[in-house]
């Protein structure tokens, strides 16, 4: 049975004359925990983007659930969720309803509107919100009034609220401290009590840092905007990070 949720055949992207993605061919499949690696500039954050439709390449195949993206509707394609380096979020907006921004591509207009005027619940993004250690004095606070630890928090639970089946995330980790970074790696990577809530069993994350690979199942690296290595974390070797790093 094939268990592939998403698929790059030759996929190459070009920007400016720039080939930023050379010639990538990669299989997600159900349940796996992935780790991205790469220098800055080596196409991570390219690739990312092209796996959640939000730049077309220009060349290749993007296939999700076996099905090429153009013959999916807005509402199978937000079955990825991303966690943004750049976060983008409505600095306007309070912390929660953020948040409450994440199940916007499953509800309505009226939805959207209540979300606005604050009248709609938030009893399921406060439980999100409490996983990721948000404390409830910054709930009603706008994102603009946020240190930025907090609004990196508040990203991770807007995506996660979306229950979505895959899960991409560019450097999730940065602007946290170290049991910060703990607690969320292990939120992420299911290594902890969710109580009743949902979250993708397939991930993909974009990382810098290597003494983060643990409880990953494999490893990618990219140089260049070509695959270096896609393999087994167990068997990540010296070897391998030379050639990418």
């Amino acid at each position: 049975m094939n268990n592939t949720l998403l698929e790059l055949k030759n996929i190459s992207y070009k920007y400016e004359n720039n080939l930023i993605l050379n010639k990538v061919n990669l299989k997600i499949n159900s349940g796996e925990k992935i780790a991205l690696l790469g220098k800055s500039g080596s196409g991570k954050t390219t690739l990312i983007s092209v796996l959640n439709g939000t730049i077309k390449p220009t060349q290749g195949e993007v296939k999700l659930f076996n099905k090429s993206f153009k013959e999916l509707d807005r509402k199978q394609r937000r079955k990825i969720t991303t966690i943004w380096q750049d976060l983008r979020l409505i600095e306007d907006l309070s912390a929660e309803q953020n948040v409450n921004c994440g199940l916007l591509a499953e509800n309505n207009f009226n939805f959207a509107f209540k979300n606005l005027l604050n009248i709609s619940s938030f009893e399921k993004a406060h439980k999100y919100m409490q996983l990721c250690r948000l404390h409830n004095s910054i709930y009603d606070k706008k994102i603009r009034k946020l240190s930025v630890g907090q609004k990196q928090r508040v990203a991770i639970a807007r995506s996660l609220i979306q229950g979505s089946n895959i899960l991409l995330a560019d450097e999730p980790f940065n602007n946290l401290d170290p049991k910060l970074i703990t607690t969320i790696k292990n939120l992420l990577l299911e290594n902890v009590n969710k109580k009743n809530t949902k979250s993708p069993k397939t991930i993909l994350v974009a990382l810098h840092r290597l003494d983060l690979l643990n409880d990953f199942d494999k490893v990618i690296g990219i140089r260049d905007g070509k695959i270096f290595f896609n393999i087994k974390r167990t068997d990540l070797k010296k070897l391998h990070l030379d050639k990418i790093y």
